[in-house]
């Protein structure tokens, strides 16, 4: 259904970026922001299911900066190398790929942004420090914790797992408790919940917390 694009940031950087079409009308611009492995296989689909469902959608690869077109799977393998280059990532560059991201999408209409693992971090962190956003939401992004004090300028809804392995379950529950505004569901399922290509995918967990984001956009209007 996607085909990849160049996109072009307000500091002069190309990257590359994973673009869906909707077949008919579109119902707004959507950013999908990859987990630590990459603009795989996986988030090519996690793309192509929400162009079905009416958006235009699109993931920037982000690593582009420090790794061109890097993506890896699941294993144990593909793990150690996608640590060593999210360690290598500038936050802030990242920032202005999703930018370019935002503006690329906004010719469909409001945007929304959607975060997986590393990517939930990003689309928070973007909720707070980025113009353009309707709405976000993120899945099981650890950094969010660390991060609580930022104050998103659009709706966010957020997804933990209580059995994750990355993410203390007391800490979500206390982020909640915190911050009553924001929509935080757990479900009984570990890390990387949503993802059909890890061990960890837990099909209930994910119908359920996909049923809830569109939900969530479509009372955004978007």
């Amino acid at each position: 259904m996607g085909a990849t694009i160049r996109l072009t940031a307000a500091d002069g950087f190309g990257c590359d970026a994973y673009l869906a079409r909707p077949k008919g009308t579109q119902r707004g611009g959507l950013v999908v922001v990859q987990e630590i492995f990459g603009v795989n296989d996986h988030i090519r689909s996690v793309v192509d299911r929400y162009a079905a469902e009416g958006y235009l959608a699109i993931a920037p690869a982000l690593y582009d900066r420090v790794a061109p077109r890097f993506e890896v799977g699941y294993g144990p393998d593909d793990l150690a190398k996608a640590m060593k280059v999210a360690g290598a990532v500038d936050k802030e560059t990242v920032l202005i790929d999703l930018a370019a991201a935002i503006a690329f999408v906004a010719q469909a209409g409001k945007v929304g942004i959607v975060g997986y693992c590393w990517g939930g971090t990003m689309a928070w962190l973007a909720a707070a420090r980025l113009g353009g956003l309707s709405t976000a939401v993120g899945y099981y992004g650890g950094g969010v914790l660390s991060l609580a004090d930022l104050q998103p300028q659009c709706p966010v809804l957020l997804h933990f797992g209580a059995h994750d392995a990355h993410i203390c379950v007391d800490r979500v529950r206390a982020f909640a408790l915190a911050r009553p505004e924001i929509p935080v569901f757990v479900y009984e399922a570990g890390h990387g919940f949503n993802c059909d290509a890890r061990a960890s995918y837990d099909p209930e967990a994910a119908g359920l917390a996909y049923d809830r984001t569109l939900r969530f956009f479509a009372a955004e209007a978007l």
